[in-house]
């Protein structure tokens, strides 16, 4: 028999669940102002939690869209100095940068987070043969190694 109290959602979660349906229901004119809300938050690994689902989410939705600029400039100003925050939007950046095929420094490629590295070995829109290449020789993991092998491999694939 349990007891009341011990099945009772602790309140973070709560407030967790809430954030992530307000931010994926929020209209663009109000995103800066809910993340901030959201940042706000007495606590700061959850909230944070909550944002970084978020960017995650949009950075993927806008990757090769034009106003992805403007929105990660928005993003930017509102995250301000919290340091995971800032590193995942930057990362988000360069992997829109690799995606567009524009310049890219390969110490930016092989200084990034795992995550980073993870996403741009398997990310289908990634088909920079040098970042894939790079990556398959100076991937701070074995996975990543592996994966960014495999990925050249399927680009070198004639389509059938």
């Amino acid at each position: 028999m349990t007891h009341p109290q011990h099945d009772r959602e602790p309140a973070e979660h709560q407030r967790y669940a809430h954030y992530l349906q307000a931010l994926d229901a929020v209209s663009e004119a109000e995103e800066a102002e809910l993340v901030a809300a959201v940042l706000r938050d007495q606590d700061e690994a959850m909230a944070q939690g909550a944002v970084v689902h978020h960017l995650d989410r949009r950075a993927a939705q806008l990757l090769t869209d034009a106003e992805f600029t403007v929105w990660a400039h928005m993003m930017a100003a509102v995250i301000g100095e919290r340091d995971y925050l800032a590193r995942r939007l930057r990362e988000w950046t360069l992997l829109r940068t690799i995606a567009l095929d524009e310049p890219w420094a390969a110490e930016a490629l092989t200084a990034a987070s795992d995550w980073f590295q993870r996403t741009a070995a398997t990310a289908q829109i990634i088909t920079s043969s040098d970042a894939l290449s790079l990556l398959a020789e100076q991937g701070r993991t074995r996975r990543v190694r592996n994966a960014a092998s495999r990925r050249m491999e399927q680009l070198d694939q004639p389509p059938n």
